[in-house]
């Protein structure tokens, strides 16, 4: 399989593009060697620069839920292109996207469109501190919530520790008000609000950790953070902009039954496009400009062209059995790695939460916490990603980013996937 025209635009990349990527995620510094540039996407599959096709398992890193080129997605965005690509005011389909959202999520019950994950993450976390009237906050090792100052923090020497920069020029300030406690560990939760419960805006958490592979909440974790939460007047936020009409209609909050203050979504209400929101309760939300005295604008919010794609998505994803065969195939998926893993004797582990998953190179049977992450093989990943590439299927290029199905993969694919693994854990193997 030739890369000779993905290799030649990486070296004319590196030229004028800082590191050759416009986000890190994109470069293959996890796996060596250099990234693929695509030029299509069709179904289940994209299609390099170099023609090559892969069966995708990214998926714009979970957006396409219904594949690649979906021709309902497709019209929609064409039917608002002949009308306009932006006003800079309000539209009827922003309406119409808020009340669906408020429909089918538990939590909101109003909700604000912005321009991305990022985005909505910052301002949901300023609507806590100006509905709290306090300062800091908690987030969990692993999770990644957008590359927010106060939110680029990696644990300190201990649990009940104010967090540390986890990037270059990021002030420290910023990060003091940040602390980072263990995922899925509620003893943690319950003894760090014991000791600083009161002084907390927020507890902001991925339901589902989508940004240190898959890893799903373990029983009662979810509930003690909203327990804690609601004893200490604390804003419990829940980061569904990977999870949110991912893992179910409803977001990962319906699946565990568990409803946060505010939900901040990105991804699949986009349709593939830019897109973000926050909401959540009325009385919260009716402190965000104008209505109340926390400020946030954004001169693109609701973009025609991501709306009507989100709505066309939504649309699709509602209709009933829609998550139930995405999970069933995931289900089939990960089975079949399992076994090729077994049979060839590789330490292997995977976690699926609806239509994502994890793969991991682990001798636990069961990956929960962000150390045991961490602990995974990297050399047999590597191995396993090269081979799946050369043999057409392209996945995420970390070993720590979350992995996910379409309603486009069907039998030939995940055969083709599974034939693919095959080799790779023989090769691992060998």
């Amino acid at each position: 399989m030739s890369n000779k025209n993905s290799s030649q635009l990486y070296q004319q990349a590196l030229q004028f593009i800082p590191g050759g990527v416009n986000s890190p995620v994109r470069a293959f510094k996890g796996v060596g060697g250099n990234p693929l540039f695509f030029k299509a996407g069709e179904g289940a599959y994209l299609i390099d620069v170099d023609d090559n096709r892969y069966v995708d398992y990214v998926g714009a890193w979970g957006p396409l839920i219904l594949g690649h080129r979906h021709q309902s997605v497709l019209q929609a965005i064409a039917t608002q292109l002949e009308q306009g690509i932006a006003y800079g005011a309000s539209t009827e389909a922003e309406v119409q996207i808020a009340e669906k959202i408020c429909q089918l999520l538990p939590s909101v019950e109003r909700v604000r469109l912005v321009t991305s994950g990022t985005e909505a993450t910052m301002s949901a976390i300023r609507l806590a501190r100006g509905y709290t009237r306090r300062d800091q906050i908690v987030k969990f090792e692993g999770c990644y919530h957008g590359h927010v100052d106060g939110l680029l923090v990696k644990a300190g020497s201990g649990a009940l520790t104010l967090g540390e920069p986890d990037s270059l020029g990021v002030p420290k300030a910023y990060t003091e008000l940040t602390h980072v406690l263990p995922f899925n560990d509620i003893e943690a939760v319950n003894k760090f609000f014991d000791a600083r419960g009161d002084e907390i805006a927020c507890v902001i958490v991925e339901p589902v950790a989508g940004n240190m592979n898959c890893v799903p909440p373990v029983p009662g974790f979810l509930e003690a953070l909203r327990e804690s939460c609601s004893r200490h007047g604390s804003v419990l936020i829940f980061d569904e902009v990977m999870t949110g009409f991912r893992v179910a209609l409803g977001g990962a909050q319906a699946v565990y039954g568990v409803t946060p203050d505010l939900t901040t979504l990105g991804k699949v209400i986009g349709g593939g496009l830019p897109v973000g929101a926050f909401g959540g309760r009325q009385e919260i939300m009716e402190l965000i400009a104008p209505s109340g005295g926390v400020y946030q604008a954004g001169t693109l919010s609701g973009s025609p062209l991501a709306v009507a794609a989100g709505l066309a998505m939504l649309e699709l994803v509602s209709e009933p059995g829609f998550y139930s065969r995405l999970e069933a195939r995931a289900g089939t998926l990960l089975r079949g790695l399992s076994e090729r893993a077994a049979a060839a004797r590789v330490p292997f582990t995977s976690n699926c939460a609806g239509g994502m998953f994890g793969c991991f190179f682990n001798t636990e049977e069961n990956v929960s916490r962000f150390s045991q992450v961490m602990a995974g093989n990297l050399d047999h990943f590597q191995t396993f990603f090269h081979t799946m590439l050369d043999s057409g299927v392209y996945m995420a290029p970390s070993a720590y980013e979350a992995g996910f199905i379409s309603a486009a993969h069907g039998e030939r694919e995940i055969q083709l996937t599974l034939d693919a693994a095959e080799k790779a854990f023989n090769k691992i193997a060998s």
